[in-house]
């Protein structure tokens, strides 16, 4: 078991190194195709620890790290740039892609099966033997700098099938699949991140896995360590574990009623027995 982060905690929270734990051969498994410069596939479900943890390679290797969330409406203008107006005259802005194609940096597209299928096309050339991004609108062909390295993220189990990852995608990439971590792992992840004690950490764990527990049949999305970790800093702050988990999860998760009825007995259930 590898842990990244712990050990290097800071004053300054902005440049602390994010606390990631490995489970299997992952942080080994980036670290060689970082060396090569290969691009890397995260598949998990939300909130699992895909940012979490190329956050804390990003900070391992010393590169910048450049993120950039999937969604419906983003273009592969959006990522290589485009020409602006600024003060009366016309400019070209680098877009993200093509910032970290230029510095070297790490570029993380979360959630890549959101954006558009032209999104697809200008990675390619970038994930593969040939490391470039083509400018069309330049008329440029830019070779990546050193260190630059691509990776992307998805949700196998969230995606449609009308929005999944083609093959002659998913074949350039190393494939990383990382899931909810351990209890006790998760624990020491929430128990540091938040600030809190272990036992708050273990009964956030508990309820976060009684709820994962439920499935999809009632909800889209089941309580991530991420929201364990936001409930948790609610903890911190002073509110009560049933008032942070009402807020911080249970109301967060849905709208409905009945679910939000459902989910509160089973919290209260949770606690009691913590």
């Amino acid at each position: 078991m590898t842990t990244v982060g712990v050990g290097k905690e800071l004053a300054d929270s902005a440049t602390r190194a994010p606390f990631y734990r490995g489970l299997g051969d992952e942080i080994d498994v980036f670290r060689a195709a970082a060396r090569r410069g290969l691009p890397v596939l995260l598949k998990g479900p939300t909130g699992c620890g895909k940012t979490r943890f190329v956050e804390a390679m990003a900070h391992e290797l010393g590169r910048e790290l450049i993120t950039v969330a999937g969604h419906e409406d983003l273009t592969s203008a959006d990522l290589v740039g485009r020409f602006l107006l600024k003060g009366g005259e016309t400019v070209w802005v680098d877009g993200p892609l093509t910032r970290a194609v230029r510095e070297g940096a790490i570029c993380y597209l979360d959630e890549v099966v959101e954006a558009r299928q032209d999104t697809t096309v200008v990675i390619h050339p970038l994930a593969d033997h040939r490391r470039e991004l083509p400018v069309d609108r330049l008329g440029v062909i830019l070779k990546a700098a050193p260190g630059f390295q691509l990776v992307i993220s998805y949700n196998p189990g969230y995606q449609s099938v009308l929005k999944s990852i083609k093959e002659s995608t998913r074949q350039r990439f190393v494939a990383i699949e990382l899931d909810f971590q351990p209890p006790d792992i998760e624990t020491d992840v929430v128990a540091f991140e938040a600030g809190i004690d272990l036992k708050t950490a273990q009964a956030l764990v508990k309820i976060g896995g009684a709820i994962r527990k439920l499935g999809g049949a009632q909800l889209r999305e089941v309580a991530s360590t991420r929201m364990l970790i936001l409930t948790g800093g609610l903890v911190a702050e002073g509110l009560s574990l049933r008032s942070a988990v009402r807020v911080g999860i249970v109301q967060a998760l849905s709208d409905d009623p009945d679910v939000v009825a459902a989910l509160g007995e089973l919290v209260d259930g949770v606690i009691a027995r913590s």
